[in-house]
């Protein structure tokens, strides 16, 4: 599984990030995750909104930050 936080760096971005790890190391599951901080990376995904999450290549959330048990819903989903 591959998850990527997309964002410029932002205290949400960041705080984001955090929580995914968090996420990932409840869930039990492998899980690399990248930072993608490359404005015309995120663009390319369609996000104009971050912070996003992107797991296995879907954008599965922008311009918000979710809390540790959203994202374990989205990685088990």
């Amino acid at each position: 599984m591959k998850i990527e936080i997309l964002g410029t760096g932002c205290s949400k971005c960041k705080a984001l990030e955090e929580a995914a790890k968090q996420a990932v190391a409840q869930s039990g599951l492998f899980a690399q995750i990248e930072k993608v901080d490359d404005i015309q990376k995120i663009m390319d995904y369609g996000v104009m909104s971050t912070p996003g999450l992107v797991i296995d290549g879907k954008v599965v959330s922008t311009g918000k930050l979710l809390s540790v048990s959203e994202i374990l819903e989205l990685i088990k989903a």
